[in-house]
């Protein structure tokens, strides 16, 4: 077992103790500790939207506020910078700064992606000119950020279908705005995810190429909540008490996706209409290092991490 896998392996047994642990009495408002979280506005931070809706935080005696940001990348960096103690980010995301000696640690699982689903979309013109991979070669594609998940599989996905990679143009754009910069003309295609990508399919103007995490990883861990080790070491009861309003959480999100439509239609600014109607995200309830080996190995391939 390589150590970037051990020490996820690691992870996975602290997370387990934590979300062990029996629920504690509902607190009253002066005792709660505030707690915030970064997230882009990604369907997976559902789990966490119910928790601080249904009271479930508060019964563990938390005050949580969920905090917008761009993207993975962005997300990471405020958890780094120490501008938040807990942070929704990308598995790559996490996974480079581990290779930069950034002392992250994973504290609980967020969400899974494989080939069933649609997490991700290649949006391009519905009548334009590109329909296969090769017809990205030497054109410019938008990806939420650079050193991203979505970027990585989106290098693999053109590769494994018939294009070439290092002749594509890369650049970093919102999710919300990669519609109008196609429309423009000032990039060939753009990978967003949902809700993001449902409302971009809504409006009859794009089509979808493929599926670029789903179709390259099959099945693959997407995301997870990251804090500082030190602030980790300070506050292992807070780290237990999210875990385990965030484990009851995602099993109810999971089997109730029309009960919590308003709350991700509302952090993301999505219609409701379109959020009702799209493939909602994969929560996961276990930290499985089997879901992350092969973002590693694939980072290897195209250079993000040296072994």
């Amino acid at each position: 077992m390589t150590a970037t896998r051990a020490a996820f392996v690691q992870t996975c047994a602290a997370v387990s103790a934590g979300v062990s642990l029996a629920f504690a009495g509902v607190a009253s408002a002066q005792d709660l500790t505030e707690l915030v979280i970064a997230s882009a506005p990604d369907d997976d931070i559902t789990p966490v939207l119910y928790a601080q809706k249904a009271g479930l935080f508060a019964a563990v005696g938390l005050s949580v506020k969920v905090q917008a940001a761009s993207n993975g990348t962005a997300v990471a960096a405020a958890v780094a910078g120490g501008a938040v103690p807990i942070g929704k980010a990308s598995l790559l995301s996490i996974i480079l700064a581990h290779t930069r000696g950034v002392p992250f640690t994973i504290i609980a699982p967020c969400a899974t992606a494989d080939a069933r689903g649609n997490y991700s979309g290649f949006l391009v013109l519905k009548d334009g000119p590109i329909h296969t991979a090769r017809d990205l070669n030497g054109k410019t594609v938008s990806v939420p950020a650079l050193n991203d998940m979505q970027s990585l599989a989106t290098h693999a996905w053109i590769d494994a279908n018939g294009g070439d990679s290092k002749s594509v143009s890369f650049i970093e754009a919102p999710v919300t705005a990669a519609g109008a910069a196609i429309d423009a003309g000032r990039i060939a295609a753009g990978v967003l995810s949902n809700p993001s990508l449902a409302k971009s399919m809504a409006t009859g103007r794009y089509r979808s190429l493929g599926k670029p995490i789903e179709d390259t990883f099959d099945h693959l861990m997407v995301s997870a909540y990251v804090s500082d080790s030190g602030w980790v070491a300070k506050n292992a009861d807070v780290v237990k008490r999210f875990g385990q309003a965030l484990a009851k959480a995602t099993v109810f999100s999971s089997t109730h996706h029309d009960q919590t439509i308003d709350l991700i239609a509302d952090f993301s600014g999505i219609e409701r209409a379109t959020v009702a109607t799209m493939t909602r995200a994969a929560y996961a309830a276990t930290l499985d290092p089997a879901l992350v080996q092969p973002l590693i190995d694939a980072a290897t391939k195209y250079g993000g991490v040296k072994a």
